[in-house]
């Protein structure tokens, strides 16, 4: 059966179904190495979404079957002020897949009215810490004003070396940002990077900048001098 022609009035079972056409075994592997469960090329589900429109209930709709491609459209035909505070950490517990983790955070969160709530809540939470850290990079570079920067380095140095990975990553990018940002503590963030060595051996392709926090923020702040 061919999959049906997508229009902003399509159901969430259509909208399934010509997901699931786009199933794609290359495309698979790519994202399974990154921790994704999917074979829909990013492009080709962006497409989707632009046939789709701006539609808050479908997105809901799509999130509530758990299918990590319905959710990324979810996502992309969805606004930041079409969820509440609840909503969006209910959303974040049930979303276990690494891009429709990020896309939730920086598509919808990141710009919500309750992203400074989220930002607290998660950061002191285990569970979800890797977000509010990514919340709080975002206050790094966007309104630092009352965050305490010392403090978050204290914690980047004492806790990032052993941390869960995927908040190893979200840390070093608040280190990162902080050393860019905040000339100020552009020295201190350098040594911290130094010592810790986090990142340091990461493979990175020609022509993008290494994760290496003092490579990172050494060759960012040479580009905006």
């Amino acid at each position: 059966m061919a999959a049906p022609t997508l229009h902003p009035e399509s159901t969430a079972a259509e909208v399934s179904a010509a997901l699931a056409a786009l199933e794609d075994p290359k495309a698979r592997a790519i994202n399974e190495r990154h921790g994704d469960d999917h074979g829909v090329n990013l492009t080709k589900l962006r497409a989707v979404a632009k046939l789709l429109k701006r539609n808050p209930e479908l997105a809901r709709e799509l999130w509530a079957t758990g299918g990590s491609p319905e959710r990324l459209v979810a996502l992309l035909i969805s606004g930041p002020k079409d969820y509440s505070a609840a909503d969006l950490d209910a959303m974040l517990r049930d979303a276990r897949i690494p891009k429709v983790r990020d896309w939730l955070v920086n598509y919808i969160v990141k710009k919500s009215p309750h992203a400074e709530e989220l930002r607290v809540a998660w950061f002191a939470d285990p569970e979800l810490a890797g977000s509010g850290w990514a919340l709080t990079s975002e206050r790094v570079i966007k309104r630092p004003e009352g965050l305490e920067l010392s403090a978050l380095l204290d914690q980047i140095e004492a806790e990032m070396q052993d941390a869960p990975e995927s908040l190893q990553w979200a840390m070093n990018e608040c280190l990162a940002q902080i050393g860019i940002h905040h000339p100020e503590l552009r020295a201190r963030a350098l040594d911290i990077g130094e010592r810790l060595q986090v990142l340091a051996d990461y493979p990175t392709p020609p022509g993008c900048t290494s994760p290496f926090a003092p490579i990172w923020i050494t060759e960012i702040v040479a580009r905006q001098q």
